[in-house]
């Protein structure tokens, strides 16, 4: 089986959201790093590449599949911000229609700009999504 790319690296957090271009997606990321450690309560730390990942969960599918990944994150792409906090559980219509603009994934979601989002019910989305995750898997910090 391939190896994951998406994992810990050890890469500075600071040093990547200072490298992010444009500059309106860098002030996005740093927003974002501040209000998503409020939310978790975990340290940012980088999942491959590009990915500022807050806690994680270890997870044994049915298949004997098993391994780690955040709990809940983002990345802070040039065309869109994309943020790792719907594990696809459970509905979280009435959060997501205080939000703003937004689309949603399979277990992600995407803001074209992070100024029209009610960062209130972006924190409480975190929450929620973090919360419904250990239902299903136990959340630590990374």
């Amino acid at each position: 089986m391939a190896e994951l790319v998406t994992r810990p690296t050890g890469a500075s957090v600071e040093a990547f959201l200072d490298a992010v271009e444009p500059a309106r997606r860098r002030d996005d990321g740093r927003r974002l790093d501040a209000l998503f450690r409020r939310a978790t309560g975990f340290l940012p730390q980088m999942w491959g590449p590009s990915i500022v990942g807050y806690g994680r969960y270890d997870y044994t599918y049915a298949s004997g599949h098993s391994g780690s990944y955040l709990a809940t994150g983002f990345s802070p792409r040039k065309a869109q911000l994309v943020l790792y906090i719907l594990p696809g559980y459970a509905d979280f219509g009435p959060i997501l229609d205080r939000l703003g603009p937004h689309r949603k994934g399979k277990s992600c979601l995407y803001l074209t700009a992070l100024a029209k989002v009610d960062e209130g019910a972006l924190e409480a989305l975190i929450r929620a999504g973090l919360a419904d995750l250990a239902r299903h898997w136990p959340v630590m910090a990374s």
